[in-house]
């Protein structure tokens, strides 16, 4: 049986147009585990529903800062 997902809210600073969002949602969403991102340019976040085990937030992350953007800690 597979684990139940899980959705984490990460906060993402640097975007600033639509580009940077589809850029954000190809990078996280390509990662094996991530079921469903959803990118808001408005509230600088990103909802990632996730399945634990399979991705880790720190891989989340470190997609999301190699695309050009900063996550505060």
């Amino acid at each position: 049986m597979s684990e139940a997902a899980k959705t984490i809210e990460f906060k993402i600073e640097g975007m600033d147009c639509a580009h940077c969002v589809k850029t954000i949602e190809t990078a996280v969403g390509g990662l094996p585990g991530v079921e469903e991102i959803k990118v808001s340019l408005a509230d600088n976040n990103a909802i990632v529903k996730l399945i634990p085990g399979q991705v880790s937030e720190g891989a989340i992350i470190e997609a999301i800062e190699d695309a050009g953007f900063d996550v505060p800690r």
